[in-house]
């Protein structure tokens, strides 16, 4: 069982690294491929296994760390010889995105929990979440882009784009997938809502994680270890490798073939769980 719980670890840190930021919901494929195939609360206890889900989170946060790091050093100020300029994406454009989904989702985090984490809401959220989508990208073809890059935006779209945020806190409905649709929407090239939805994504995974980190820490036992190490590293690689490919793409894909993968994961749970 220890060797399978390896096994385990590996590929749902690999579904989590490759589906975290990429507009199609980690948590409709974390449906279909723990809960329906590879049982891990069958292996370890329901608390051990949901806390391993936080774990492998945090390795996708290290992996937008790692590819924005610049952005990072630039929003900190770290990099004392770069004179700041008002053209650069600053930290306080950051928190202006985040505050919206960062007080909805701590003040509903437990109606959340309980009541919408179901195959039904997943459904619902991957089938109108694609909508949005395939309407962002219908109506950027309407207009020209306004911001090219992440540098570029506004204080009035970063908020505009935490507020589609708040609807990626329905599961299924994908966190980057309403944030780009947003970003759009707002005016933004593809590849500058990416790149926000990314760097947002930091502080808000983070935060979130790191409550259910400090709620379930008497569950990193010895046994518990090797199965969250390796799923942390497996999450961190494969989103490593998934967000530099998502980026390359993005503005040359748009949002439609992801809305029409998302039709299609839509109607595979519901064949399967109707």
């Amino acid at each position: 069982m220890e060797f399978w719980g390896i096994i385990v670890s590996i590929i749902l840190g690999f579904v989590e690294g490759l589906t975290e930021f990429a507009p199609v919901s980690s948590t409709g494929h974390m449906i279909i491929v723990d809960e329906m195939w590879l049982h891990s609360k069958e292996l370890y206890s329901e608390p051990v296994a949901n806390t391993f889900k936080v774990v492998i989170q945090l390795g996708s946060i290290l992996a937008v760390v790692v590819i924005f790091k610049d952005k990072f050093i630039q929003m900190l100020h770290l990099n004392k010889e770069e004179k700041v300029n008002r053209r650069k994406l600053k930290l306080s454009q950051v928190i202006v995105g985040i505050i919206p989904a960062g007080v909805l989702g701590f003040a509903f985090e437990d109606y959340i929990d309980n009541y919408l984490f179901s195959v039904e809401t997943v459904i619902v959220g991957l089938a109108v979440g694609a909508i949005l989508m395939v309407y962002a990208d219908w109506f950027q073809q309407k207009r020209a882009y306004t911001t090219n890059t992440v540098d570029q935006i506004s204080y009035k779209q970063a908020f505009g784009m935490g507020l589609f945020q708040c609807i990626g806190l329905w599961p299924g409905f994908s966190r980057s997938g309403s944030t780009i649709s947003g970003g759009v929407l707002l005016g933004m090239s593809h590849r500058a809502s990416s790149d926000f939805t990314f760097i947002m994504a930091v502080p808000i995974m983070l935060g979130a994680s790191g409550l259910s980190f400090i709620k379930n820490f008497q569950y990193f036992t010895m046994d518990a270890m090797p199965f969250f190490i390796v799923g942390f590293l497996s999450a961190f690689v494969f989103a490593l490798i998934s967000i530099r490919f998502f980026l390359k793409l993005i503005n040359r894909i748009k949002l439609v073939p992801f809305a029409i993968y998302r039709i299609l994961l839509a109607g595979f749970l519901y064949m399967l769980y109707f």
